[in-house]
């Protein structure tokens, strides 16, 4: 029997797992999971890297 799961959701629980047990902060959480998304080029991945392009042009006008 083959079973087969996606990759964003075997990295998100991945990520999960590594927020419980605290060995990642809440933020490096959400870096890596917005990057997961940009990488995987799933159908978030446009908004995510609008919103990451955003974030970065608002952080550099200051």
């Amino acid at each position: 029997m083959l079973i087969t799961i996606s990759t964003a959701l075997l990295f998100g629980g991945i990520t999960a797992a590594l927020v419980w047990f605290k060995r990642v902060s809440a933020g490096a959480a959400v870096a890596v999971w917005l990057s997961g998304f940009t990488a995987a080029s799933t159908g978030l991945s446009g908004p995510v890297n609008d919103l990451i392009a955003a974030a970065v042009h608002a952080v550099s006008n200051h």
